[in-house]
């Protein structure tokens, strides 16, 4: 007797839908076999299945069973199929009602004893049974979470074989999950560092007031002990809160990726921090079966490399395309993926080996092919691609030692978030969020400029050799320093901000 489950597998982060054939036949030698380019874990199905039917007080059939997994030239990989060959054994053996199966999908891991697991992809399977159609979608408890964020469809949750069974034969009833509006879930964040806590540095919280406002990547350099880190560290507290379309984007990545672990999604901006062992792979992702490196993790968020010059070149010249496209295409000899990685790169550097070139006080004892060689390690083309370039000074002992408190994150978070709202306006019809996405044509049709703030710009390509990708770049940041002023149109002094916070190089 044949049967037929629905069930699915995440590829790079979308779902495919895959059809469970299952043939328990009445003649031939007794065995087990699934066929479909399954891989060791889905292969090793038949014995946590055998197990969990047996211990479920069900009896497999001793007869030759054979599960297809559909398409048959589609790479099938985890365990996610446990629960649906388990669904189709017993239909084919006449243990489950046929007729509930056809609106119905199917993924979890069974244990021995016949318990449901969580699997990762989840929501992805989820959304994919939402655009084929499927009603009903049936995941273990632990799932839960992340599946109801997928409106439009009945999750069940599934604790055990024996309660799925007694679900499909109408014996004892699973009631479906509830769904609920997450973004009134979303606790308010509670940070470790704060600019409240922060003496001096007012140029470095105004460069990263303007980042956090337009999404603009920025590196901080300066001798050790000035509070760059300090500062990354507290960056986090005046970003915005994230959009539904972003947590679900978010919530995604991390759910295939099996790092939700017990959230039920990702509610706050994510803030990634690589250590410079870190290699190519694991930052921007890959691998023989490829998954999301550091760039993906931090979609929306943010990539802080700190001590950015100890990284390897190799490693930062691979974050040149992502930075500038929003995603990285991965290709392998399977197949190519392309995952999100709408990251803001936020870095940190000393400018010598020794970190006190051009210091007031220490001097620096770096030799100068040493100095060259360190500098060197960051191309030109990548500093390009960072739009805020910041020194950060010692602090005066004045600051240092003065009990003024400094302006507090939550008033810089509610000028970043008023700022966003504009540009949520301006972009309202269009799949990008912030000013640092703009493409050149949507500089040119969105960014008004005053004849003045044209002058200037014109003076600082001739006299600063502003490559174009620079001269885009700064008009990028002048509209978003206007939006934090609340002006629409550019004025000079907002290019001549923005004119500072360019590298030193150009």
């Amino acid at each position: 007797m044949l049967a037929k489950i629905f069930s699915g597998t995440v590829i790079g982060l979308d779902g495919i839908l895959i059809e469970v054939e299952v043939d328990v036949a009445s003649k031939g030698f007794p065995g087990f076999t699934i066929v479909g380019l399954p891989d060791k874990a889905v292969g090793e199905a038949k014995e946590r299945v055998r197990a969990a039917i047996n211990n479920a007080s069900f009896q497999i059939p001793d007869t030759r069973i054979t599960v297809n997994l559909a398409p048959a030239d589609i790479p099938k990989v985890g365990s996610a199929f446990d629960l649906p060959i388990a669904v189709g054994i017993l239909t084919a053996s006449g243990m489950i009602k046929k007729d509930v199966l056809s609106e119905s999908l199917f993924i979890g891991e069974l244990s021995l004893k016949g318990d449901v697991r969580r699997v990762p992809g989840a929501i992805s399977i989820a959304l994919l049974a939402k655009s084929k159609k499927i009603k009903k979608i049936f995941v273990s408890r632990e799932n839960i979470s992340e599946v109801v964020l997928v409106d439009g469809i009945e999750v069940y949750p599934v604790d055990s074989l024996v309660d799925l069974i007694l679900h499909l034969n109408e014996v004892k009833l699973i009631s479906p999950f509830p769904h609920k509006d997450f973004i009134s879930l979303i606790k308010e964040e509670k940070y470790d560092n704060l600019f409240e806590d922060i003496k001096g540095q007012e140029t470095a919280k105004r460069a990263l007031e303007i980042a956090a406002a337009g999404f603009h990547n920025i590196i901080l350099k300066g001798p050790p002990g000035t509070g760059k880190t300090l500062l990354s560290r507290a960056f986090p507290s005046i970003l915005p809160p994230m959009q539904k379309e972003e947590i679900l984007e978010v919530t995604k990545i991390y759910s295939v990726a099996g790092l939700l672990h017990n959230q039920s999604f990702i509610a706050s901006r994510p803030f990634r921090s690589p250590h410079h062992t870190t290699s190519r792979i694991g930052l921007v992702g890959g691998g023989s079966n490829p998954t999301p490196g550091e760039i993906s993790l931090a979609h929306r968020g943010v990539l802080f490399l700190d001590e950015i010059p100890e990284f390897p070149r190799t490693t930062l010249e691979s974050l040149r395309q992502p930075l500038e496209d929003g995603f990285i295409t991965i290709s392998r000899a399977s197949g190519t993926l392309i995952f999100p990685s709408r990251f803001l790169l936020l870095a940190a550097s000393n400018p010598c080996p020794c970190g006190y070139l051009g210091h007031e006080n220490k001097p620096c004892h770096c030799l100068p092919g040493t100095i060259l060689k360190y500098q060197k390690r960051l191309s030109g083309p990548l500093l390009d691609r960072i739009d805020l370039h910041i020194d950060v000074p010692s602090v005066p002992e004045e600051k240092l030692t003065s009990d003024i408190l400094s302006e507090s994150s939550q008033k810089v978070r509610t000028r970043v978030v008023k700022a966003r709202e504009i540009q949520k306006k301006r972009f309202k019809n269009l799949k990008i969020f912030n000013n640092g996405e703009m493409s050149s044509a949507q500089i040119k049709k969105f960014c008004q400029l005053s004849p003045e703030a044209v002058n200037l710009l014109k003076q600082a390509i001739s006299k600063l050799s502003l490559s174009a990708r620079s001269y885009f770049k700064t008009i990028k940041i002048g509209q978003t320093i206007a939006d934090l002023n609340g002006v629409e149109k550019i004025k000079d002094s907002y290019i001549a901000e923005a004119l500072q916070f360019r590298s030193h190089d150009e």
